[in-house]
Protein backbone atom coordinates (compact mmCIF):
# COMPACT_ATOMS: atom_id res chain seq x y z
CA UNK A 1 0.00 0.00 0.00
CA UNK A 2 1.65 3.26 -1.07
CA UNK A 3 1.94 6.28 1.24
CA UNK A 4 -0.87 8.32 -0.35
CA UNK A 5 -3.31 5.40 -0.15
CA UNK A 6 -2.39 4.86 3.51
CA UNK A 7 -2.92 8.54 4.30
CA UNK A 8 -6.27 8.57 2.48
CA UNK A 9 -7.33 5.41 4.34
CA UNK A 10 -6.16 6.91 7.67
CA UNK A 11 -8.14 10.09 7.05
CA UNK A 12 -11.30 8.21 6.11
CA UNK A 13 -11.17 5.61 8.87
CA UNK A 14 -10.34 8.15 11.58
CA UNK A 15 -13.15 10.43 10.39
CA UNK A 16 -15.51 7.44 10.51
CA UNK A 17 -14.36 6.28 13.95
CA UNK A 18 -14.49 9.80 15.36
CA UNK A 19 -17.92 10.54 13.91
CA UNK A 20 -19.61 7.34 15.02
CA UNK A 21 -18.09 6.46 18.39
CA UNK A 22 -19.80 8.17 21.28
CA UNK A 23 -18.77 7.64 24.89
CA UNK A 24 -15.13 8.60 25.14
CA UNK A 25 -11.76 7.17 24.32
CA UNK A 26 -12.37 3.66 25.59
CA UNK A 27 -15.02 3.14 22.91
CA UNK A 28 -12.42 3.95 20.23
CA UNK A 29 -10.21 0.99 21.21
CA UNK A 30 -12.57 -1.73 19.86
CA UNK A 31 -12.98 0.28 16.64
CA UNK A 32 -9.23 0.64 16.18
CA UNK A 33 -8.88 -3.08 16.88
CA UNK A 34 -11.43 -3.90 14.20
CA UNK A 35 -10.00 -1.69 11.45
CA UNK A 36 -6.28 -1.51 12.20
CA UNK A 37 -5.65 -4.96 13.71
CA UNK A 38 -8.29 -7.30 12.27
CA UNK A 39 -9.01 -5.78 8.84
CA UNK A 40 -5.64 -4.30 7.83
CA UNK A 41 -3.15 -6.01 10.22
CA UNK A 42 -1.12 -2.81 10.60
CA UNK A 43 -0.23 -3.98 14.12
CA UNK A 44 -1.22 -6.75 16.56
CA UNK A 45 -3.32 -6.89 19.76
CA UNK A 46 -0.28 -6.49 21.98
CA UNK A 47 0.79 -3.32 20.22
CA UNK A 48 -2.80 -2.03 20.37
CA UNK A 49 -2.78 -2.42 24.16
CA UNK A 50 0.57 -0.60 24.34
CA UNK A 51 -0.84 2.22 22.19
CA UNK A 52 -3.92 2.35 24.44
CA UNK A 53 -1.75 2.53 27.56
CA UNK A 54 0.32 5.37 26.12
CA UNK A 55 -2.82 7.19 24.93
CA UNK A 56 -4.37 6.93 28.40
CA UNK A 57 -1.28 8.17 30.20
CA UNK A 58 -0.65 11.08 27.82
CA UNK A 59 -2.33 14.46 28.27
CA UNK A 60 -5.36 15.11 26.10
CA UNK A 61 -8.29 13.10 24.85
CA UNK A 62 -7.71 9.34 24.67
CA UNK A 63 -9.51 9.09 21.32
CA UNK A 64 -7.27 11.73 19.72
CA UNK A 65 -4.14 10.18 21.25
CA UNK A 66 -5.16 6.71 20.01
CA UNK A 67 -5.75 8.04 16.50
CA UNK A 68 -2.45 9.92 16.51
CA UNK A 69 -0.42 6.95 17.75
CA UNK A 70 -2.13 4.54 15.36
CA UNK A 71 -1.60 6.92 12.45
CA UNK A 72 2.06 7.33 13.40
CA UNK A 73 2.46 3.54 13.53
CA UNK A 74 0.97 3.19 10.04
CA UNK A 75 2.48 6.16 8.17
CA UNK A 76 4.92 8.04 10.38
CA UNK A 77 4.63 11.78 11.08
CA UNK A 78 2.32 12.44 8.14
CA UNK A 79 0.03 9.63 9.38
CA UNK A 80 0.02 11.20 12.82
CA UNK A 81 -0.96 14.61 11.40
CA UNK A 82 -3.68 13.25 9.08
CA UNK A 83 -5.11 11.03 11.84
CA UNK A 84 -5.25 13.91 14.33
CA UNK A 85 -7.05 16.20 11.88
CA UNK A 86 -9.49 13.45 10.94
CA UNK A 87 -10.21 12.62 14.59
CA UNK A 88 -10.78 16.26 15.56
CA UNK A 89 -13.08 17.35 12.69
CA UNK A 90 -16.26 15.34 13.46
CA UNK A 91 -16.54 16.32 17.16
CA UNK A 92 -15.72 19.92 16.27
CA UNK A 93 -18.53 20.03 13.70
CA UNK A 94 -21.02 18.13 15.90
CA UNK A 95 -20.32 20.29 18.96
CA UNK A 96 -20.61 23.47 16.89
CA UNK A 97 -24.03 22.42 15.61
CA UNK A 98 -25.24 21.20 19.03
CA UNK A 99 -24.14 24.39 20.78
CA UNK A 100 -25.87 26.49 18.12
CA UNK A 101 -29.20 24.67 18.59
CA UNK A 102 -28.84 23.58 22.23
CA UNK A 103 -31.82 25.56 23.50
CA UNK A 104 -34.04 23.82 20.94
CA UNK A 105 -32.90 20.24 21.66
CA UNK A 106 -32.19 20.20 25.42
CA UNK A 107 -35.79 19.32 26.36
CA UNK A 108 -36.63 17.22 23.29
CA UNK A 109 -37.81 13.75 24.37
CA UNK A 110 -36.60 12.16 21.12
CA UNK A 111 -33.07 13.50 21.62
CA UNK A 112 -33.10 12.32 25.24
CA UNK A 113 -34.22 8.84 24.14
CA UNK A 114 -31.43 8.66 21.55
CA UNK A 115 -28.88 9.67 24.19
CA UNK A 116 -30.16 6.97 26.57
CA UNK A 117 -29.80 4.38 23.81
CA UNK A 118 -26.28 5.58 23.12
CA UNK A 119 -25.44 5.19 26.84
CA UNK A 120 -26.43 1.51 26.66
CA UNK A 121 -24.34 0.95 23.55
CA UNK A 122 -21.32 2.65 25.09
CA UNK A 123 -21.67 0.55 28.24
CA UNK A 124 -21.71 -2.64 26.16
CA UNK A 125 -18.58 -1.59 24.24
CA UNK A 126 -16.73 -0.76 27.45
CA UNK A 127 -17.68 -4.11 29.00
CA UNK A 128 -16.44 -5.87 25.85
CA UNK A 129 -13.15 -3.95 26.05
CA UNK A 130 -12.70 -4.83 29.73
CA UNK A 131 -13.34 -8.52 29.04
CA UNK A 132 -10.79 -8.49 26.19
CA UNK A 133 -8.18 -6.67 28.28
CA UNK A 134 -8.67 -9.03 31.23
CA UNK A 135 -8.38 -12.02 28.88
CA UNK A 136 -4.99 -10.67 27.79
CA UNK A 137 -3.96 -10.38 31.46
CA UNK A 138 -5.05 -13.97 32.13
CA UNK A 139 -3.17 -15.11 29.02
CA UNK A 140 0.07 -13.83 30.59
CA UNK A 141 -0.51 -16.37 33.42
CA UNK A 142 0.81 -14.10 36.18
CA UNK A 143 -1.32 -14.63 39.28
CA UNK A 144 -0.29 -11.26 40.74
CA UNK A 145 -1.89 -9.32 37.86
CA UNK A 146 -4.84 -11.70 37.57
CA UNK A 147 -5.73 -11.01 41.23
CA UNK A 148 -4.98 -7.28 41.09
CA UNK A 149 -7.93 -6.54 38.79
CA UNK A 150 -10.70 -7.96 41.00
CA UNK A 151 -8.99 -6.52 44.10
CA UNK A 152 -9.08 -3.03 42.61
CA UNK A 153 -12.73 -3.52 41.59
CA UNK A 154 -13.68 -4.56 45.14
CA UNK A 155 -11.77 -1.64 46.69
CA UNK A 156 -13.46 0.84 44.37
CA UNK A 157 -16.99 -0.56 44.17
CA UNK A 158 -17.57 -1.81 47.71
CA UNK A 159 -15.22 0.42 49.72
CA UNK A 160 -15.57 3.52 47.47
CA UNK A 161 -11.79 3.97 47.35
CA UNK A 162 -10.84 6.83 45.03
CA UNK A 163 -9.85 5.70 41.51
CA UNK A 164 -6.86 8.05 41.37
CA UNK A 165 -5.54 6.59 44.65
CA UNK A 166 -6.02 3.07 43.29
CA UNK A 167 -4.16 3.89 40.08
CA UNK A 168 -1.25 5.39 42.02
CA UNK A 169 -1.18 2.41 44.41
CA UNK A 170 -1.21 -0.09 41.53
CA UNK A 171 1.57 1.79 39.75
CA UNK A 172 3.67 1.87 42.92
CA UNK A 173 3.05 -1.83 43.61
CA UNK A 174 4.03 -2.72 40.03
CA UNK A 175 7.19 -0.61 40.21
CA UNK A 176 8.08 -2.26 43.51
CA UNK A 177 7.39 -5.71 42.03
CA UNK A 178 9.66 -5.03 39.02
CA UNK A 179 12.37 -3.62 41.29
CA UNK A 180 12.26 -6.73 43.53
CA UNK A 181 12.32 -9.06 40.52
CA UNK A 182 15.35 -7.28 39.06
CA UNK A 183 17.09 -7.35 42.41
CA UNK A 184 16.51 -11.09 42.79
CA UNK A 185 17.80 -11.73 39.25
CA UNK A 186 21.00 -9.75 39.83
CA UNK A 187 21.81 -11.59 43.09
Amino acid sequence: MNKMKKLTWLFGINMFISAFTFGGGYVVIPMIRKYYVENKAFFDEDELMKIAAIAQSSPGAIAINMSALSGYRVAGKSGLFVSCIAAILPPLCILSIVSAIYSVIRDNTMVNAVLKGMEAGVAALIVDLIVDMYAMIVKEKQLFFILMTPAVFVLNYFFQMNVAVLIILCALICVLKVHMERRSVSI
